[in-house]
């Protein structure tokens, strides 16, 4: 074998232990990419993942321009504390402020919260409005005048009790999407998905009578606990 081959032959084993670390460099590289992007994924991901996990799961539907004109004009006439429950990316809460309301937003997802909080920054109604990322079932609503929901079927019956035990007797809830199963609304305003029903402390009395005797128990027990606040 010529001095040049053996040069060949003893250069060959070099030139692929480079190639295969070079390619072992490209794979951890990828790998790392791969990996941060589903870290990255899972992070933005998991706060709107989590809520359908729940028991009662608390979608996020934007409220279309009809609805928000539709629960104003619901609440045309009043005036003070307005909370959204469910508040979404906060558009309610924004408008509400902007037609007076000292209002407030619970929502669940801490990215809408934050996204909702920038907005009324940029809306110029921060002062008056104000995001909180909690569960609704552990906040106590007694201090609002003005309700509006924006639920699923599932949970209607539950926050009915809710509600009853903790509003005052001045209060005006506004559902949308969705009306509650006992109470019966005092009005109504648009039609479809857009659809809202009003519902004051009268209607809420008048609802206790369509209710079986074990509500019936529970919403008298619930008022006698509203009217002690």
């Amino acid at each position: 074998m010529s001095q040049e081959e053996l040069l060949l032959d003893s250069g060959q084993p070099n030139e692929d232990n480079r190639d295969r670390k070079g390619r072992s460099r490209i794979g951890l590289v990828v790998t790392g990419l791969v990996g941060g992007s589903l870290v990255a994924l899972y992070a933005v991901a998991a706060p709107f993942v989590a809520p359908a996990l729940r028991k009662v799961c608390l979608p996020f539907v934007p409220a279309t321009t009809t609805q928000v004109e539709n629960v104003l004009k619901a609440l045309r006439t009043r005036s003070g504390t307005l909370v959204d429950i469910g508040s979404g990316d906060g558009r309610i809460v924004i408008a509400a402020a902007k037609h007076g309301f000292r209002a407030s937003g619970f929502e669940l997802n801490p990215w809408l919260v934050w996204y909702s909080r920038y907005r009324a920054w940029r809306e110029g109604v921060y002062r008056s409005t104000s995001f909180h990322i909690s569960d609704l079932w552990k906040v106590s609503f007694a201090q609002y005048s003005n309700v509006v929901i924006f639920g699923v079927p599932q949970m209607m019956e539950k926050l009915e009790l809710k509600l009853a035990s903790e509003l005052p007797s001045t209060a005006k809830v506004v559902t949308c999407r969705f009306p509650f199963p006992t109470w019966i609304p005092e009005s109504t305003a648009g039609e479809g998905i857009d659809t809202v029903w009003v519902y004051d402390f009268q209607c809420k009395l008048r609802g206790l009578y369509q209710s079986p005797r074990r509500k019936l128990h529970n919403w008298e027990t619930g008022l006698l606990r509203g009217a002690a606040i």
